[in-house]
């Protein structure tokens, strides 16, 4: 978890995320990649020189054995503030829309709903856990399918909400990831959509490790790239 902590303080220094007294809701998930960015805030809090407070904030969406019990022990013993809000996505989604292509939609209504609940528990930030792996696969994917050289942002302000998003995983590798939630004994909650692992990111997932079999440190390319030539970042 060092070597996960050291990167995340890295990202926020470099592009300035957290301010003082800042209140930033961590956005989490049940998954691997949302509890090592919860706990690693919460960590970086103990030491760090800028005094914020984080808090992790859980949608339900309304599909059936979804239990967040885990996340709440494990939050409650380590003394982080946790808070889950019922939301009725689930049936917008696939009940009322029957989307055929779901995601893009359960996407947007995530985000509106986790900025309210955000706002609603006092913060002016949410911090989202899009790692190194989501970086590069975002703007594969921006190029693949739109045509753009384009990815997310580390740091992002919502005029219309009034929150700023923030990415302190932007360093780190989804291996890093899986690690420390393994030597931790981080919880994480199976992800109970339907659509979990059969989406066009998954596919850009594959064919980008195929790709690095015959072109070694292809990632480190294209995310020095995404460095330099989107963020405009030169160190």
């Amino acid at each position: 978890m060092q070597e996960i902590l050291g990167k995340i303080r890295r990202a926020v220094q470099d592009f300035e995320m957290i301010q003082e007294g800042d209140a930033i809701a961590v956005g989490v998930s049940g998954g691997k990649d949302s509890i090592t960015l919860l706990y690693g805030l919460h960590l970086l809090k103990r030491f760090y020189p800028i005094k914020f407070e984080v808090m992790g904030l859980m949608l339900s969406l309304g599909f059936e054995n979804f239990d967040p019990t885990p996340i709440k022990n494990f939050c409650e013993e380590k003394g982080i503030p946790f808070f889950v809000k019922h939301t009725e996505i689930k049936k917008i989604v696939f009940d009322y829309r029957k989307e055929k292509n779901p995601c893009s939609l359960c996407a947007n209504l995530r985000r509106g709903a986790l900025n309210d609940f955000a706002k609603e528990k006092g913060c002016n930030k949410v911090a989202l856990a899009h790692h190194y792996d989501d970086l590069i696969v975002t703007f594969m994917m921006n190029l693949f399918y739109n045509g753009r050289l384009h990815t997310f942002e580390p740091v992002t302000f919502l005029d219309r909400s009034k929150i700023t998003l923030i990415r302190p995983l932007i360093y780190v590798r989804e291996k890093e990831v899986r690690s420390a939630v393994k030597k931790n004994n981080l919880p994480v909650v199976e992800n109970p959509c339907p659509m979990a692992g059969n989406t066009t990111r998954h596919s850009i997932e594959n064919l980008i490790r195929n790709l690095e079999k015959e072109i070694p440190e292809l990632d480190k390319r294209i995310f020095t790239a995404i460095k330099k030539d989107v963020f405009q970042l030169k160190n």
